[in-house]
């Protein structure tokens, strides 16, 4: 037999035993791929969507105390030294504008007044005596029965009793404004929140007597750590907490970020924390009434 024939017998026969393998390596597959499915479909199906998480806020803390707005706290001194006679209030005794506070012993003061008084009122009567004299001696040279140099003699006394009549008076608005300054009231409506004397004390110039404060103008000075400034902006959320108060928050809002770093005035809690740090004094307004005091410290968290 020849190669040629040889080949004619040989190649159908191993097409034949090919597609034999192939038809049985597909139904193998076939068989297969149920299982193959099941094991995989769970890594197959997509993830389910689990519980939303809160996203949370960025917040600077700081700690700061309850002060009084600008001109809201005042410490209400004497401009005269003296003897307490009076002392009309008390620690939260409530106080209107012009009330009086105390009032200092001024005795030597209305002696005084009084005799500056009694000069005006000479004075005065030195006045009418001359206007009279000048004026009738007037009339006399008019019919010609009087002298020149009378006119000028009561002239001159009349100019004499007006200058020692003004003297008299601007002595006597000087002695009232040294009274004046003997009655004490008080400079704001408000609430006296301090009082540093006692009735029947002696007390020199710029003494300090009572501070009065208007409690409705009160807002927060945080001290913010220098490093977290640029964290810091007009307007942002504040919740503010206090010791004595655990179960209590209330809000405000920064409204004043000054433009200046100043040396720290309160000690921090955390030992761990810098003394000697520097920060920045930021103003935070209240959003709603409080029970916190003057002066209370509190924590802050701004909201960035």
């Amino acid at each position: 037999m020849s190669v040629r024939s040889l080949l004619w017998l040989v190649v159908p026969g191993a097409g034949l035993l090919l597609a034999t393998g192939l038809v049985a390596q597909s139904r193998t597959l076939e068989a297969r791929l149920p299982s193959w499915i099941a094991e995989n479909s769970r890594r197959l199906k997509p993830a389910e969507p689990g519980p939303l998480q809160p996203v949370e806020l960025k917040r600077v803390l700081a700690e700061g105390r309850v002060v009084a707005y600008p001109g809201a706290e005042v410490v209400v001194g004497t401009e005269a030294a003296g003897r307490i006679v009076r002392l009309n209030v008390q620690e939260k005794s409530v106080v209107h504008k012009g009330d009086l506070i105390a009032e200092l012993n001024a005795d030597d003061l209305k002696a005084t007044l009084a005799e500056a008084s009694a000069r005006v009122a000479e004075a005065d009567a030195d006045i009418r005596y001359f206007e009279r004299e000048l004026q009738r001696d007037e009339s006399l040279l008019a019919r010609r029965a009087g002298t020149v140099q009378n006119i000028d003699i009561n002239r001159r006394g009349l100019d004499g009793a007006r200058a020692r009549r003004a003297r008299a008076a601007a002595d006597c608005e000087h002695i009232n404004a040294s009274l004046a300054k003997t009655r004490i009231v008080a400079p704001i409506d408000g609430v006296v929140t301090q009082r540093h004397v006692n009735a029947g004390e002696t007390i020199e110039i710029a003494a300090r007597v009572v501070t009065v404060a208007d409690l409705q103008r009160v807002r927060i000075e945080a001290e913010v750590d220098e490093f977290d400034t640029g964290r810091i902006a007009l307007g942002a959320g504040v919740t503010i907490t206090a010791e004595g108060f655990p179960n209590a928050s209330w809000v405000g809002t920064v409204e004043e970020i000054p433009d200046e770093v100043v040396p720290r005035r309160i000690r921090p809690e955390d030992p761990g924390r810098p003394i000697d740090a520097r920060v920045l004094p930021v103003k935070i307004a209240f959003g709603e009434a409080t029970p916190l005091k003057l002066g209370q410290r509190v924590e802050v968290q701004i909201q960035e």
